[in-house]
Parts: structure tokens; sequence; C-alpha cells
């Protein structure tokens, strides 16, 4: 156990939650942080570069900027301070550091400690029976990634795992490396979260992206936000809903928790932020069970099929399916959709009223929607009372999935994927002049399986944490120290370097918030954000070490040495002007065409989307396709509960910041679980208990432990749990994967709480499958 855990959860202050989101406390929060970390001058020559035209992209989340010209000064957020001063610190990570501590003795710390050790400034290796990591020069490090790669029996054998922090560049040149190389086995974090929006997205609108510009949420009448937590997650966003409240628009917030930021934002850019109440936000708040959100929305739909609130022109124009779909929303069970969605008809009717009353309707969601067993079912049920009111395709209206992390949705437009799309494959053979191997690749849930199976033999990840990002801790632990080796390109220490393999490297890479020269200058690089707008990011700082290479750099430098002259492709040009990389995107990727004159535009340019843009869809039928889905519900046995895993307001994906979720009353901790004060009650704890959380899953004899929470008694459904992850990643079963998409299913976990000390038998009839008719606990 960690010295961390079991410390201190006494030191745990629980009190009332704020409902005032992003306000004065979150500046005062954000700039204390930035100059413990980056000092005063380092902290406003950064801090004041974020998100504009002539600065660098946030890495903490993929929230679209306003036009350059009605951007302010500070153009950050609570969150976004804290990203850039968790990346810009001025503590080291030298040699000297990992001279001084094992691997082992890095182990026993926890995820904070670690981040706040600073920026790692040079190459370093663990070699294999070494207890500690020591330095490598570049070129050593290159030659043996190749060595290994090149000694294996099958390209398969391989995994480059990326993240979403990854530039556009970047991830051209690390996908174009790893198909050279034979294989497309790219997963990357899009199969952990947003997997199940890219998969019923194209199959229903032909696009796996948002058809929304940030203009469509200034001027919408209507915004659903289902399954985010915008506050924490995404807290720019809180902007465009005040100014679309402004404009006299309505809001819907599904959601288990009564989050902070679907309640009231206090823009402290405004008069009214800075000295009065803020914005309220949500006209309508539904806290709805955990997984209830496919039955609320067919409900919507067989209510405006009641009241024929439907766009019968679009319908008739642009769709296929409607009649299926109507006959099966018309025939839904009351009875079932209450009891599934633990909301009263009058509470959905409410909602339904204001569908119905909307001519512009924005649909948001996030991660509370798609990673659950019917996530893509879910989704395509979004689309369904989209497509039922026309609104796709026109100003105020659309689709709009909310990605949390910088530039994911850029990487998978760049090619990181493991089951590309033929046409784009196509492409990159015409550019390069070799045959991209065509069949699918194995996605992060299959890299993990292959790893423990002995089917993989090499992990290289490109960013990320991947053993506190990915489901089932100890087995993905497991899998991955039984790699021959495992690289990990980052910039700052995290656990997936103490989970090593035989061999393991260490690359450190320029952030976002450095300056990048290579020989022909200095460079920028480009990324994507939700609403398909691609810009330039260049960042001001000094590298924090000389040592240091950017991600382009590295991934050349690897191919260099792995492929040599194979193919003539030219890495070292790529390397030395990123001008090279942009001309092949150009020509490869959809949509990028003159991608050079376009990205160097103040605010970049937003690629095309037909669905948006013309109202045509790229299906397989060329028609917007409804779709049938049956509700279900997760099967909850008696004493067992629904745990949905979610950020705490101190931290980034597995960064943690610090221990502070004051919009829930958190401070000074992060194991607590979240419980309905009844549950509570009836299930036979207290209030500030110590439990473990115990799951099984039916596919195997494994019981899954998280060991010491503290209960919180808090306003959830009931039946309802939360706790923050990755603390309760290992609760997480690796087979318990959504339909369609393989995402891990991390917001429906079937847990019960369990004193310390005891070995209660597991309830025989555990399942964690979904099943037709819903059930409650007691």
């Amino acid at each position: 156990m960690r010295k961390a855990r079991e410390a201190d959860e006494a030191k745990i202050a629980i009190s009332e939650p704020d409902d005032h989101a992003a306000g004065i406390a979150g500046v005062a929060v954000a700039l204390k942080r930035s100059l413990q970390e980056m000092g005063p001058r380092r902290s406003m020559r950064t801090l004041l570069k974020v998100n504009q035209a002539e600065g660098f992209d946030c890495m903490s989340c993929a929230w679209p900027e306003p036009d350059p010209g009605h951007r302010h000064a500070a153009e950050f957020c609570e969150q976004g301070a804290k990203a850039v001063a968790e990346e810009a610190t001025t503590a080291r990570a030298t040699p000297e550091f990992f001279a001084r501590h094992s691997i082992a003795d890095l182990d026993r710390h926890d995820e904070h400690w670690l981040g706040q050790q600073g920026r790692i400034t040079h190459p370093m290796i663990k070699k294999p029976g070494a207890t500690h990591y020591e330095p490598i020069e570049w070129d050593a490090a290159f030659q043996l990634i190749a060595d290994q790669l090149n000694t294996l029996a099958n390209p398969n054998e391989a995994i480059f795992y990326t993240s979403g922090r990854t530039s556009n560049e970047a991830a051209f040149c690390y996908q174009l490396f790893v198909r050279a190389y034979g294989t497309n086995n790219l997963p990357d974090c899009s199969n952990m979260c947003h997997e199940s929006t890219s998969v019923a997205l194209g199959e229903t609108i032909g696009v796996g992206k948002a058809s929304v510009t940030l203009t469509d949420v200034h001027s919408a009448q209507l915004l659903i936000l289902a399954g985010q937590n915008p506050g924490t997650c995404h807290p720019r966003m809180l902007t465009a809903l005040e100014s679309a409240k402004r404009r006299g628009a309505k809001i819907i917030a599904v959601n288990p928790l009564r989050e902070a930021g679907l309640i009231n934002v206090r823009n402290p850019q405004t008069p009214r932020g800075l000295v009065g109440k803020g914005t309220d936000l949500a006209d309508l708040h539904l806290s709805i069970k955990i997984n209830g959100d496919l039955a609320l929305f067919q409900a919507w739909g067989a209510l405006l099929l009641e009241w024929d609130a439907l766009d019968h022109d679009f319908i008739s124009r642009h769709t296929q399916g409607f009649e299926n779909w109507q006959a099966h929303v018309s025939a839904i069970d009351w009875d079932v959709v209450e009891a599934t969605t633990g909301l009263s008809r009058e509470q959905i009717t409410e909602g339904a009223q204001l569908l119905r009353e909307s001519d512009r309707t924005v649909f948001c969601w996030a991660m509370g929607l798609t990673q659950h067993h019917n996530a893509v079912a879910t989704i395509s049920e979004i689309v369904n009372l989209a497509l039922a009111q026309g609104n796709i395709g026109k100003p105020g209206a659309g689709l709009l999935p909310v990605r949390g992390h910088s530039n994911v949705q850029g990487d998978r437009t760049m090619g990181i994927w493991e089951t590309p799309a033929s046409r784009f494959l196509d492409r990159l053979q015409a550019e390069f002049d070799f045959e991209p191997p065509r069949e699918s690749g194995y996605d992060t849930v299959n890299a993990i399986r292959a790893l423990r199976d002995g089917r993989a033999k090499i992990f290289i990840g490109v960013g990320g944490n991947f053993v506190q990002a990915a489901p089932d801790t100890e087995v993905t632990a497991a899998a991955l120290r039984q790699a021959q080796l495992t690289v990990h390109v980052s910039t700052k220490i995290n656990r997936s370097h103490l989970t090593c393999g035989t061999t393991a490297l260490i690359l450190p890479t320029l952030g976002r918030t450095e300056i990048d020269v290579q020989a022909s200058g200095p460079q920028f690089v480009s990324v994507e954000d939700s609403t398909c707008s691609v810009h330039a990011s260049r960042g001001p700082l000094a590298p924090a070490s000389p040592h240091l290479r950017s991600e382009v750099a590295i991934v050349t430098g690897v191919a260099e040495a792995t492929l040599g002259d194979r193919y003539g492709i030219d890495w070292a040009a790529m390397r030395d002007d990123y001008r090279h990389i942009r001309r092949h995107i150009a020509r490869v990727v959809p949509g990028c065409e003159s991608y050079e004159v376009n990205v160097s535009r103040p605010g970049g340019f937003v690629l095309p989307h037909p669905p948006r843009d013309s109202r045509t869809f790229p299906t397989k039928s060329g028609f917007a396709e409804f779709t049938v889905s049956t509700i279900a519900a997760l099967q909850v046995p008696p004493g067992h509960l629904i745990l949905q895993t979610l950020r705490s307001h101190d931290q980034f994906n597995t960064t943690i910041y610090g221990f502070s979720d004051r919009y829930r009353g958190i401070e000074g901790g992060r194991r607590v679980v979240f419980v309905n004060p009844r549950d509570i009650e009836e299930l036979g704890f207290h209030d500030g208990e110590i439990v473990n959380l115990i799951t099984h899953w039916q596919g195997d004899d494994h019981v899954r432990r998280a060991e010491a929470f503290r209960i919180v008694s808090y306003q959830t459904p009931r039946g309802s749990a939360a706790a923050y992850y990755p603390e309760t990643n290992p609760l997480v079963p690796l087979d318990s994967t959504a339909v369609g998409s393989n995402t891990p299913t991390s917001k429906s976990v079937i847990i019960r709480l369990e004193r310390p000390g005891t070995r209660q038998s597991i309830h025989p009839g555990v399942p964690q499958t979904l099943e037709k008719t819903p059930t409650t606990v007691p």
C-alpha cells in the first residue's frame, strides 16, 4: 500500500459542497498554484499565452476557443492554469534524483507526489534486473528500440499507444512509422473515453465528430448536458453556457450528481461574476440513476411522437429507419422507464416539453454516457432525437461530444486508429509508395490482453500514464511487466514508468509550453478541438532541459533507427522542418488540403463535416440512420450498488494536482465513496466509516478490491455510488466493455461495501451484464 493512501484518510475534511462554479475562489487557487510552481514572471509569461492565436493550446481539455478577435487576455480557466503550472514547473527530476530513488521506492509514493518531483531532464533506462533508472544517450536509446523491434517475429507483437496530448504533426509521423513498420496496433486514449461516440456517430450520421461550432452553442435555444461535469472537466465551457443563457437558452442537466458546474457560474471576467450572484445554468436538473439515459431518451422520443413535435420534411429528405424507431419508442413501458431512470413521468415530461418548445437544440455529452455496456445504443438514441426534430445541419443545433483531452480528436484525424478507413490507407500508400497493413490492430483493451497473454512483447507509449488510465489496474500492470521492452515518451514521472518491462526507457519530451527549435529554426505544431477546428500551438518557454527532444524528433528518431531508408521516407526532413509533415498531411488526410496555409491563419480553420455543412450523410446508405435499441438496466443484487468513477476537481485525467474537491466538499484526501444516505443506513454502515470496495466480474473468479475508502453521505440516486479514478480503476474488469466500441465500463461497476478485516462472501448472483428488466437496490 502506498504512503499517501491509508495515510491520511482520517485527515479528510468533509464540508458542504460549493455550488458556485468557476468563480473567484477558482481564480485564486489557480494563481496560487501557478506562483508556487512557476514564480511570478514565468506565470505571467505562460498564462497570457494560453489559448491565444499566437500562443499555445491548453492541454487540459479540448473545448474550442472563440474567434481571435473575441478572446480575453486571460483565456484560461482554473484547470488550465493548474495544467500549465504542472508542466511549466521549475522542479526537476534529474539523473541524480533517479540515482537516489529505486523504482521500488518511487512506487511506494502516490501519483501526486510523483508529479511534484518535476520535469524529467534526461533519457533514462532501466536495464534487465536493475533496481534503478540510469541515464542513456538518445542515439543509444533509439538503437535499443530499433534492435528490439527488428528482432520480433511479427510486427503485430509490438503495441504503439498514444495519448491525446500528442500534436497532429507527431501523431501523423507516429502512425506513418507504425504502418511502415507493418502493424495497425495503434491504440489510444480515445478507446477508453469517446470510442462509443465515434462508433455511434459513424454508424448513424457518417462522421464520428461534433456537428456544431462554438457559435451554435452560443445561439442554441436548448442545450442538453448529459453525463458530463463541465465545472471540473472543461470549465471554459461554462463561459459558452453563460453566453447562451444570456441569449435566452434553456439548459437541461442529466446527471446522477448535482454537480456545481451544472448549477451556477460566476465568470471572473465579467462584472456580474466578480460582484454579482453569477449566472444560474440548469433550468431542469434530472438526477438520473446510473445508466438510465437510454430509457430517458426513448421516453422523450415517445412524447415527441405523441405530440407530433417532429420535423417531417427533414425526416423524409435525409433519414431512413424512422418507421421502425417510431414503432419501437411508441410502445415503451413507462414502468420500466421510471424504474430504470429513477425519475417520475412528470420529470421526464418536463424535459420533453423543453425539447418540444425548442427550434434549435444542442445535445452535449461526455464520459457519463460513453462508458457503459450499452453506450453505443445510448448515444445512437441521442441521434434519434436530433434527427426527429431536424437538429443537425442548421444554426444553433447539433451533436456535441465534449472531448476531455486536448488533441485526442486530432490524433484520430491524423490516423491514430487501430481500424483505419481504407480511403486513408489508400492515400497513405499513394503518398509514400508502400502498402500499409490492412487488418485491424489492437485497441486498448485488446492490447492489454495481448500483453497479458504473451502475444505482444513491446509497448511504446507517446504520452499518457497507461497503467493508471487503463481498466483493471492489477491485470494491466502485470501485463506490462511481462513485456520485454516498455518505452514511455513523457514530461514527468508517472506510475507507468514504475511498471516496467524487462527493459524500460523513459524518453523526456518538450511540453506544450516550450519553444521547439529544430534545424530549420523555430517550429509550431497543430491540434484539433472538439468542434473540428484546427489551429497552431507555439510554446513561449525555454525547454526544461537541453537534453529534451520534441515528440516529432523522438518519433522520427525511432523510425530512422528502426526502418533505415525503407520506402525512402525522409524522416530527417520532417524532423528538421515540420512544414514537410504538413505537406504530407495535406495530401493524405481528407479535409486538410492547403494545410500549411490554413493552419497558419490566426484561429486556424474548421475541417469539413458533411452533416453540419450540407445535411449530407456519408453513411453506407447515404442517409442519416434511425436506430432501434432495447431499454436495458444492470441487474443489481441486494446489498450492492452501481459505482461510477469520476474526477476530483483537483485532477486532470490521471494527473493529481492536489487534494481539494471543494465543489463536492472534500478536502485533504481522495479515497472517498459518495453514497445516498438512505443506502448507507439500509446497508448497515454509517457516514464517515472506512470500507473496502469489492466487485466480482462473472467472466472470471477474481475478486477485485479497492481498499480504505471513507463513506461520504451525498445526494446521489438510490442504488448509485461514485468515487475517484484512478484509485477505483482496479475495480473495472478488463472484459466488461461496451458493445460495439470495446470501451471499458468505468461508469457502471457493481460493488458492495465491506468493513476492513472481514471477508464476506461474494453474492453468487452478481452479474455485470445488461438485462431487459430493470431492478432497484432495496
